[in-house]
């Protein structure tokens, strides 16, 4: 890939679809993964490309669901550990969690590639300074993230296939899981068990985003630093009665805003 340069409005944007195409390369991802990416990339060009305020009010809940969980974890699929993989790494230092890889068209390969690819991830955070307002020592505290997701050992029930499996140490225990980039049917089947289930999905209108418990309506890279923001330098902010169709329409409304300014 040409160098983009940094006046480019849109370096950003080029530089995640370089990531799909490179992930994809290394068989990483997904044959659909790039009309996945390609869908959300189109809906944050109608957003602005920038996180607005309904999506900054659901990551502070997020964060603060998070923060109030007694058994957190990350599950990722393969776009988001190609996009946003060192920032999962991130938030699970500093929340103690583990992440779980959990495909939907599951293969052992590619479980062990994107294991992989995090482990190496984990290793470069792990020598990074430690964020702002972290107290503690982040190497050991980076080192000592869990990956998991190439044993699995439980099932989610409600679901059929490949994508059914989970670690019982991960998913299946879970109380509050932060799952980027979910599909539908699998964030209804975690509500159906209890779950608190909150979802980044720059698609306001699909069904990941009308059934989970809280949607950032974000880039999942954006929305992985937001929350750690919040983690670190927000603990004043309190769980609220979340009314998670009305941050929605919001949203929406945001979007017709963007293009009538």
């Amino acid at each position: 890939m040409a160098r983009i340069p940094d006046s480019h409005p849109r370096k950003k944007s080029l530089e995640s679809r370089q990531k799909i195409v490179d992930g994809s390369s290394m068989g990483l991802l997904a044959d659909s993964a790039m009309i996945a990416h390609g869908r959300g990339e189109a809906f944050d060009y109608l957003l602005g490309e920038t996180t607005t305020e309904s999506a900054r009010e659901a990551i502070r809940e997020c964060a603060a669901r998070l923060r109030n969980a007694r058994r957190p974890v990350i599950s990722v699929n393969g776009n988001t550990v190609v996009l946003a993989g060192d920032g999962a790494i991130r938030l699970a230092a500093v929340l103690g969690c583990p992440i779980e890889v959990n495909l939907y068209y599951r293969t052992p390969s590619r479980v062990r590639g994107l294991i992989s690819l995090l482990e190496e991830l984990r290793f470069n955070v792990s020598k990074e300074d430690a964020p702002d307002g972290f107290d503690g020592d982040w190497k050991d505290s980076v080192e000592g993230v869990s990956l998991l997701g190439d044993s699995p050992n439980f099932k989610i029930e409600g679901l059929e296939g490949p994508r059914s499996k989970c670690t019982r140490e991960g998913i299946g225990r879970a109380d509050t899981i932060l799952v980027p980039l979910e599909d539908g049917d699998r964030c209804e089947a975690l509500i159906s068990l209890g779950k608190e289930v909150l979802v980044v999905d720059l698609n306001p209108l699909s069904r990941s985003s009308r059934m989970a418990t809280v949607t950032m309506v974000d880039e999942v890279s954006r929305a992985f630093e937001g929350i750690l923001s919040c983690l670190l330098n927000d603990s004043d902010y309190g769980q609220k009665d979340w009314d998670n169709r009305k941050s929605l329409k919001e949203s929406l409304k945001e979007i017709g805003d963007h293009f009538s300014e």
